[in-house]
Protein backbone atom coordinates (compact mmCIF):
# COMPACT_ATOMS: atom_id res chain seq x y z
CA UNK A 1 0.00 0.00 0.00
CA UNK A 2 1.61 3.25 -1.17
CA UNK A 3 -1.50 5.39 -1.73
CA UNK A 4 -1.81 8.06 0.98
CA UNK A 5 -3.94 6.99 3.92
CA UNK A 6 -6.06 9.36 5.99
CA UNK A 7 -6.89 8.54 9.60
CA UNK A 8 -7.74 10.54 12.69
CA UNK A 9 -5.02 9.01 14.88
CA UNK A 10 -1.69 7.30 14.24
CA UNK A 11 -0.06 5.40 17.12
CA UNK A 12 3.67 4.70 17.05
CA UNK A 13 4.42 1.57 19.09
CA UNK A 14 2.36 -1.64 19.23
CA UNK A 15 3.20 -2.73 22.76
CA UNK A 16 0.36 -3.53 25.18
CA UNK A 17 -0.60 0.12 25.78
CA UNK A 18 -0.34 1.30 22.17
CA UNK A 19 -2.09 -1.76 20.76
CA UNK A 20 -4.90 -1.62 23.35
CA UNK A 21 -5.45 2.07 22.63
CA UNK A 22 -5.55 1.37 18.89
CA UNK A 23 -8.12 -1.41 19.32
CA UNK A 24 -10.26 0.72 21.64
CA UNK A 25 -10.33 3.66 19.21
CA UNK A 26 -11.02 1.54 16.15
CA UNK A 27 -13.76 -0.40 17.96
CA UNK A 28 -15.48 2.95 18.57
CA UNK A 29 -15.23 3.90 14.89
CA UNK A 30 -12.21 6.23 15.13
CA UNK A 31 -10.04 5.60 12.05
CA UNK A 32 -6.63 4.67 13.45
CA UNK A 33 -3.25 3.49 12.17
CA UNK A 34 -0.56 1.80 14.24
CA UNK A 35 3.11 1.45 13.32
CA UNK A 36 5.81 -0.62 15.00
CA UNK A 37 9.44 -1.35 14.11
CA UNK A 38 9.15 -4.98 15.19
CA UNK A 39 7.34 -7.74 13.31
CA UNK A 40 4.33 -8.82 15.33
CA UNK A 41 4.06 -12.61 14.72
CA UNK A 42 7.42 -13.53 16.39
CA UNK A 43 6.11 -11.98 19.60
CA UNK A 44 3.67 -14.92 19.65
CA UNK A 45 6.39 -17.60 19.70
CA UNK A 46 4.84 -20.65 21.38
CA UNK A 47 7.72 -21.32 23.77
CA UNK A 48 6.81 -20.44 27.36
CA UNK A 49 8.98 -17.45 28.28
CA UNK A 50 8.16 -16.74 31.93
CA UNK A 51 6.90 -13.17 31.63
CA UNK A 52 3.44 -12.13 32.79
CA UNK A 53 1.43 -8.99 33.40
CA UNK A 54 -0.69 -8.08 36.42
CA UNK A 55 -3.84 -6.61 34.86
CA UNK A 56 -5.82 -4.60 37.42
CA UNK A 57 -9.61 -4.71 37.46
CA UNK A 58 -9.78 -1.19 36.05
CA UNK A 59 -7.45 -2.10 33.19
CA UNK A 60 -9.59 -5.10 32.33
CA UNK A 61 -12.41 -2.73 31.38
CA UNK A 62 -10.19 -1.13 28.73
CA UNK A 63 -9.35 -4.54 27.28
CA UNK A 64 -13.04 -5.46 27.28
CA UNK A 65 -13.97 -2.27 25.45
CA UNK A 66 -11.16 -2.89 22.98
CA UNK A 67 -12.46 -6.39 22.21
CA UNK A 68 -9.31 -8.04 23.57
CA UNK A 69 -10.32 -9.55 26.90
CA UNK A 70 -12.58 -12.24 25.44
CA UNK A 71 -9.60 -13.55 23.47
CA UNK A 72 -7.77 -14.21 26.77
CA UNK A 73 -10.33 -16.73 27.97
CA UNK A 74 -8.74 -19.49 30.04
CA UNK A 75 -5.34 -17.84 30.40
CA UNK A 76 -6.11 -15.06 32.90
CA UNK A 77 -5.58 -16.09 36.52
CA UNK A 78 -7.57 -14.06 39.10
CA UNK A 79 -5.77 -12.53 42.08
CA UNK A 80 -8.13 -12.94 45.03
CA UNK A 81 -5.83 -12.23 47.98
CA UNK A 82 -2.64 -10.22 48.52
CA UNK A 83 -0.34 -10.79 51.48
CA UNK A 84 2.29 -8.19 52.40
CA UNK A 85 5.17 -9.21 54.69
CA UNK A 86 8.53 -7.86 55.82
CA UNK A 87 11.66 -9.79 56.69
CA UNK A 88 15.35 -10.53 56.26
CA UNK A 89 16.97 -12.86 53.76
CA UNK A 90 16.91 -16.44 55.03
CA UNK A 91 14.88 -15.57 58.12
CA UNK A 92 11.21 -15.93 58.95
CA UNK A 93 8.87 -13.17 57.90
CA UNK A 94 7.77 -10.70 60.56
CA UNK A 95 4.66 -11.87 62.47
CA UNK A 96 3.15 -8.47 61.64
CA UNK A 97 1.62 -8.65 58.17
CA UNK A 98 -1.03 -7.10 55.95
CA UNK A 99 -3.60 -9.27 54.18
CA UNK A 100 -6.01 -8.06 51.51
CA UNK A 101 -9.08 -10.14 50.64
CA UNK A 102 -10.87 -9.07 47.44
CA UNK A 103 -14.24 -9.60 49.16
CA UNK A 104 -13.43 -6.72 51.53
CA UNK A 105 -12.95 -4.18 48.72
CA UNK A 106 -16.64 -3.57 48.03
CA UNK A 107 -19.99 -5.11 47.26
CA UNK A 108 -19.03 -6.26 43.78
CA UNK A 109 -16.26 -8.55 45.17
CA UNK A 110 -14.33 -8.65 41.89
CA UNK A 111 -10.73 -9.91 41.87
CA UNK A 112 -7.93 -7.42 42.45
CA UNK A 113 -6.80 -8.23 38.95
CA UNK A 114 -5.63 -11.06 36.73
CA UNK A 115 -2.22 -12.46 35.85
CA UNK A 116 -1.86 -12.87 32.09
CA UNK A 117 1.06 -14.40 30.25
CA UNK A 118 2.81 -11.82 28.08
CA UNK A 119 2.55 -14.25 25.19
CA UNK A 120 -1.22 -14.66 25.62
CA UNK A 121 -1.80 -10.92 25.69
CA UNK A 122 0.34 -10.48 22.58
CA UNK A 123 -1.59 -13.17 20.70
CA UNK A 124 -4.92 -11.59 21.69
CA UNK A 125 -3.82 -8.09 20.71
CA UNK A 126 -2.42 -9.21 17.36
CA UNK A 127 -5.59 -11.10 16.50
CA UNK A 128 -7.81 -8.19 17.47
CA UNK A 129 -5.71 -5.57 15.64
CA UNK A 130 -5.99 -7.50 12.39
CA UNK A 131 -9.73 -8.14 12.84
CA UNK A 132 -11.21 -4.80 13.89
CA UNK A 133 -12.37 -2.44 11.11
CA UNK A 134 -10.96 1.09 10.91
CA UNK A 135 -7.52 -0.06 12.12
CA UNK A 136 -4.52 -0.14 9.76
CA UNK A 137 -1.47 -2.05 11.02
CA UNK A 138 2.07 -1.52 9.70
CA UNK A 139 4.69 -3.81 11.26
CA UNK A 140 7.56 -4.15 10.84
CA UNK A 141 7.81 -0.64 9.53
CA UNK A 142 10.00 2.41 10.07
CA UNK A 143 8.18 5.72 10.24
CA UNK A 144 9.17 9.35 10.15
CA UNK A 145 6.78 11.87 11.65
CA UNK A 146 6.13 15.43 10.54
CA UNK A 147 3.96 17.55 12.81
CA UNK A 148 2.39 20.85 11.79
CA UNK A 149 -0.31 23.04 13.30
CA UNK A 150 -2.87 21.82 10.78
CA UNK A 151 -2.07 18.12 11.18
CA UNK A 152 0.61 15.44 11.01
CA UNK A 153 2.02 13.12 8.38
CA UNK A 154 3.62 9.78 9.18
CA UNK A 155 5.89 8.55 6.37
CA UNK A 156 6.06 4.75 6.44
CA UNK A 157 9.16 3.40 4.70
CA UNK A 158 8.00 1.25 1.79
CA UNK A 159 4.39 2.09 2.63
CA UNK A 160 1.94 4.96 2.55
CA UNK A 161 2.02 8.45 3.94
CA UNK A 162 -0.48 8.48 6.81
CA UNK A 163 -2.21 11.84 7.22
CA UNK A 164 -3.73 12.25 10.65
CA UNK A 165 -4.81 14.79 13.25
CA UNK A 166 -2.87 13.28 16.17
CA UNK A 167 0.23 11.12 16.65
CA UNK A 168 0.48 9.08 19.85
CA UNK A 169 3.93 8.11 21.15
CA UNK A 170 3.73 4.63 22.69
CA UNK A 171 7.29 3.44 21.97
CA UNK A 172 8.43 3.01 25.56
CA UNK A 173 10.78 4.74 27.98
CA UNK A 174 13.34 5.69 25.29
CA UNK A 175 10.69 7.24 23.05
CA UNK A 176 12.30 8.78 19.92
CA UNK A 177 9.21 10.93 19.36
CA UNK A 178 9.52 12.38 22.86
CA UNK A 179 13.17 13.25 22.25
CA UNK A 180 12.44 14.75 18.84
CA UNK A 181 9.73 16.94 20.40
CA UNK A 182 12.22 18.22 22.99
CA UNK A 183 10.05 17.22 25.96
CA UNK A 184 12.18 17.26 29.15
CA UNK A 185 12.27 14.26 31.45
CA UNK A 186 13.14 13.86 35.14
CA UNK A 187 14.91 10.57 35.99
CA UNK A 188 15.15 8.78 39.34
CA UNK A 189 17.83 6.07 39.10
CA UNK A 190 17.85 3.06 41.41
CA UNK A 191 20.85 0.86 42.06
CA UNK A 192 18.57 -2.12 41.59
CA UNK A 193 17.81 -4.67 38.90
CA UNK A 194 14.45 -6.27 38.27
CA UNK A 195 14.47 -10.04 37.69
CA UNK A 196 11.40 -11.62 36.10
CA UNK A 197 10.79 -15.35 35.68
CA UNK A 198 8.24 -18.07 36.40
CA UNK A 199 8.29 -21.04 38.74
CA UNK A 200 6.33 -24.22 39.17
CA UNK A 201 5.69 -25.29 42.77
CA UNK A 202 4.42 -28.33 44.59
CA UNK A 203 1.46 -26.73 46.38
CA UNK A 204 -1.36 -24.57 44.98
CA UNK A 205 -1.11 -20.79 45.32
CA UNK A 206 -4.88 -20.44 45.98
CA UNK A 207 -4.90 -17.27 43.85
CA UNK A 208 -2.87 -15.42 46.47
CA UNK A 209 -0.13 -12.94 45.62
CA UNK A 210 2.78 -12.32 47.98
CA UNK A 211 4.75 -9.08 48.34
CA UNK A 212 7.70 -9.77 50.64
CA UNK A 213 9.90 -6.81 51.52
CA UNK A 214 13.61 -7.53 51.92
CA UNK A 215 16.54 -5.17 52.56
CA UNK A 216 17.72 -5.38 48.93
CA UNK A 217 14.26 -4.78 47.49
CA UNK A 218 10.77 -6.31 47.25
CA UNK A 219 10.21 -9.90 46.17
CA UNK A 220 6.81 -10.71 44.63
CA UNK A 221 5.14 -14.03 43.83
CA UNK A 222 2.07 -13.70 41.60
CA UNK A 223 -0.38 -16.53 40.84
CA UNK A 224 -0.70 -17.82 37.28
CA UNK A 225 -2.90 -20.42 35.60
CA UNK A 226 -1.70 -23.96 34.99
CA UNK A 227 0.46 -24.22 31.88
CA UNK A 228 0.52 -27.10 29.42
CA UNK A 229 3.90 -26.15 27.98
CA UNK A 230 5.82 -24.56 30.84
CA UNK A 231 7.73 -27.81 31.33
CA UNK A 232 7.60 -31.41 30.18
CA UNK A 233 4.23 -32.82 31.15
CA UNK A 234 2.86 -29.38 31.98
CA UNK A 235 2.75 -27.54 35.30
CA UNK A 236 -0.32 -27.51 37.54
CA UNK A 237 0.91 -24.85 39.96
CA UNK A 238 2.64 -21.85 38.40
CA UNK A 239 3.57 -18.39 39.68
CA UNK A 240 5.36 -15.40 38.25
CA UNK A 241 8.30 -13.95 40.18
CA UNK A 242 9.18 -10.25 40.16
CA UNK A 243 12.37 -9.92 42.16
CA UNK A 244 14.07 -6.60 42.90
CA UNK A 245 17.71 -6.92 43.91
CA UNK A 246 20.78 -4.75 44.29
CA UNK A 247 22.41 -4.75 40.86
CA UNK A 248 25.67 -6.40 41.91
CA UNK A 249 23.80 -9.23 43.66
CA UNK A 250 21.35 -9.60 40.77
CA UNK A 251 24.19 -10.16 38.33
CA UNK A 252 25.52 -12.99 40.51
CA UNK A 253 22.05 -14.52 40.83
CA UNK A 254 21.47 -14.43 37.08
CA UNK A 255 24.77 -16.25 36.49
CA UNK A 256 23.58 -19.29 38.50
CA UNK A 257 22.29 -22.45 36.85
CA UNK A 258 18.60 -23.26 37.27
CA UNK A 259 19.10 -25.39 40.38
CA UNK A 260 21.03 -22.71 42.28
CA UNK A 261 18.73 -19.98 40.97
CA UNK A 262 15.68 -21.90 42.24
CA UNK A 263 17.30 -22.25 45.66
CA UNK A 264 17.84 -18.49 45.80
CA UNK A 265 14.16 -17.96 44.98
CA UNK A 266 13.05 -20.48 47.63
CA UNK A 267 15.20 -18.73 50.22
CA UNK A 268 13.27 -15.51 49.59
CA UNK A 269 9.86 -17.07 49.02
CA UNK A 270 9.69 -19.35 52.04
CA UNK A 271 8.28 -22.85 52.14
CA UNK A 272 4.51 -22.29 51.87
CA UNK A 273 4.40 -23.40 48.20
CA UNK A 274 6.68 -26.42 48.65
CA UNK A 275 9.51 -27.30 46.28
CA UNK A 276 10.01 -24.83 43.42
CA UNK A 277 11.43 -25.18 39.94
CA UNK A 278 12.37 -22.41 37.49
CA UNK A 279 10.52 -22.62 34.17
CA UNK A 280 10.93 -20.62 30.99
CA UNK A 281 13.43 -17.84 30.50
CA UNK A 282 14.81 -15.33 32.97
CA UNK A 283 14.52 -11.65 32.19
CA UNK A 284 16.28 -8.70 33.83
CA UNK A 285 16.30 -4.96 33.45
CA UNK A 286 17.80 -1.99 35.30
CA UNK A 287 15.31 -0.11 37.44
CA UNK A 288 14.67 3.60 37.30
CA UNK A 289 11.74 5.98 37.32
CA UNK A 290 11.04 8.81 34.91
CA UNK A 291 8.36 11.40 34.40
CA UNK A 292 7.94 13.84 31.54
CA UNK A 293 7.46 17.56 32.11
CA UNK A 294 4.71 17.66 29.47
CA UNK A 295 2.35 14.96 28.19
CA UNK A 296 1.84 16.57 24.81
CA UNK A 297 3.25 18.78 22.14
CA UNK A 298 1.77 20.04 18.90
CA UNK A 299 -0.19 17.11 17.39
CA UNK A 300 1.55 14.67 19.76
CA UNK A 301 0.43 12.86 22.92
CA UNK A 302 2.54 10.56 25.11
CA UNK A 303 1.17 7.41 26.78
CA UNK A 304 2.57 4.65 28.96
CA UNK A 305 6.31 4.32 29.44
CA UNK A 306 6.94 7.12 26.94
CA UNK A 307 5.47 9.45 29.57
CA UNK A 308 6.35 7.78 32.88
CA UNK A 309 7.91 4.74 34.48
CA UNK A 310 7.86 3.77 38.15
CA UNK A 311 9.46 1.28 40.51
CA UNK A 312 7.77 -2.16 40.16
CA UNK A 313 7.22 -2.38 43.92
CA UNK A 314 3.42 -2.09 43.51
CA UNK A 315 3.09 -3.80 40.13
CA UNK A 316 1.25 -0.79 38.69
CA UNK A 317 3.47 0.35 35.81
CA UNK A 318 1.49 -1.22 32.97
CA UNK A 319 -1.80 -0.37 34.66
CA UNK A 320 -0.86 3.32 34.70
CA UNK A 321 -0.26 3.04 30.96
CA UNK A 322 -3.68 1.44 30.51
CA UNK A 323 -5.20 4.32 32.51
CA UNK A 324 -3.50 6.74 30.12
CA UNK A 325 -5.00 4.84 27.20
CA UNK A 326 -8.46 4.86 28.81
CA UNK A 327 -8.42 8.60 29.48
CA UNK A 328 -7.06 9.50 26.04
CA UNK A 329 -9.44 7.13 24.26
CA UNK A 330 -12.47 8.62 26.02
CA UNK A 331 -11.44 12.13 24.98
CA UNK A 332 -10.64 11.17 21.39
CA UNK A 333 -13.83 9.14 20.89
CA UNK A 334 -15.99 11.97 22.23
CA UNK A 335 -14.22 14.52 20.01
CA UNK A 336 -14.52 12.31 16.94
CA UNK A 337 -18.22 11.69 17.52
CA UNK A 338 -18.97 15.40 17.70
CA UNK A 339 -16.78 16.14 14.67
CA UNK A 340 -14.10 18.02 16.62
CA UNK A 341 -10.35 18.02 16.05
CA UNK A 342 -8.86 15.05 17.95
CA UNK A 343 -5.47 16.76 18.06
CA UNK A 344 -6.66 20.12 19.37
CA UNK A 345 -4.47 21.68 22.10
CA UNK A 346 -7.41 21.98 24.54
CA UNK A 347 -8.11 18.24 24.25
CA UNK A 348 -4.46 17.37 24.87
CA UNK A 349 -4.36 19.70 27.87
CA UNK A 350 -7.42 17.91 29.26
CA UNK A 351 -5.62 14.60 28.86
CA UNK A 352 -2.59 15.94 30.75
CA UNK A 353 -4.80 17.33 33.54
CA UNK A 354 -6.47 13.96 33.96
CA UNK A 355 -3.37 11.80 33.98
CA UNK A 356 -0.49 13.77 35.47
CA UNK A 357 -1.72 13.87 39.11
CA UNK A 358 -2.40 10.10 39.21
CA UNK A 359 0.94 9.22 37.63
CA UNK A 360 2.91 11.59 39.86
CA UNK A 361 1.17 10.25 42.95
CA UNK A 362 2.05 6.67 42.03
CA UNK A 363 5.65 7.61 41.21
CA UNK A 364 6.03 9.35 44.59
CA UNK A 365 4.37 6.49 46.47
CA UNK A 366 6.45 3.72 44.89
CA UNK A 367 9.67 5.71 45.30
CA UNK A 368 8.88 6.29 48.99
CA UNK A 369 7.96 2.64 49.54
CA UNK A 370 11.20 1.44 47.98
CA UNK A 371 13.29 3.80 50.12
CA UNK A 372 11.35 2.85 53.25
CA UNK A 373 11.48 -0.92 52.78
CA UNK A 374 14.71 -1.54 50.86
CA UNK A 375 16.98 -1.16 53.87
CA UNK A 376 17.76 -2.91 57.14
CA UNK A 377 17.64 0.04 59.52
CA UNK A 378 16.26 -1.33 62.84
CA UNK A 379 14.19 1.77 63.63
CA UNK A 380 12.66 1.85 60.15
CA UNK A 381 11.97 -1.87 60.33
CA UNK A 382 10.09 -1.37 63.60
CA UNK A 383 8.11 1.59 62.23
CA UNK A 384 7.12 -0.10 58.96
CA UNK A 385 6.14 -3.38 60.66
CA UNK A 386 3.94 -1.40 63.05
CA UNK A 387 2.47 0.45 60.08
CA UNK A 388 1.70 -2.78 58.22
CA UNK A 389 -0.03 -4.19 61.29
CA UNK A 390 -1.99 -0.96 61.84
CA UNK A 391 -3.34 -0.89 58.29
CA UNK A 392 -4.31 -4.57 58.61
CA UNK A 393 -6.52 -3.66 61.58
CA UNK A 394 -8.23 -0.66 59.88
CA UNK A 395 -10.83 -1.91 57.36
CA UNK A 396 -11.68 1.53 55.88
CA UNK A 397 -8.01 2.27 55.16
CA UNK A 398 -7.49 -1.25 53.80
CA UNK A 399 -10.44 -0.70 51.48
CA UNK A 400 -8.84 2.44 50.05
CA UNK A 401 -5.60 0.57 49.34
CA UNK A 402 -7.48 -2.32 47.78
CA UNK A 403 -9.59 -0.20 45.47
CA UNK A 404 -6.50 1.71 44.45
CA UNK A 405 -4.75 -1.54 43.55
CA UNK A 406 -7.78 -2.54 41.48
CA UNK A 407 -7.64 0.70 39.53
CA UNK A 408 -11.13 1.58 40.83
CA UNK A 409 -12.49 4.88 42.00
CA UNK A 410 -12.03 5.30 45.71
CA UNK A 411 -15.24 5.56 47.66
Amino acid sequence: MTKPLTTEVCIIGAGPVGASLACRLAAAGVATAIVDRAPLPPMEHPAFDGRAYAIAAGSRRLLEQAGVWDRLAGTACPILDIRVTDGRLGGAASPLFLHFDHREAGDDAVPFGHMVEARSLRVALNARMHAVPDLFVFAPAVAQVERREEGATVHVAGGPDIRCRLVVAAEGRNSPLRRAAGIPVTYLPYDQTGIVCAISHARPHNNTALEHFLPSGPFAQLPMCASSDAQQGGASHVSAIVWTERTAIAQRMLAHDDEHFARAIARRLGGHLGAVRVIGRRWSYPLGALHVHRYFEMRLALVGDAAHTIHPIAGQGLNLGFRDATALADLLIAASQRGSDVGAPDLLRSYQRQRRPDNLLMLSATDALDRLFSNDNPLLRLARDAGIAAVHRMPPLKRIFMRRAMGSEIG
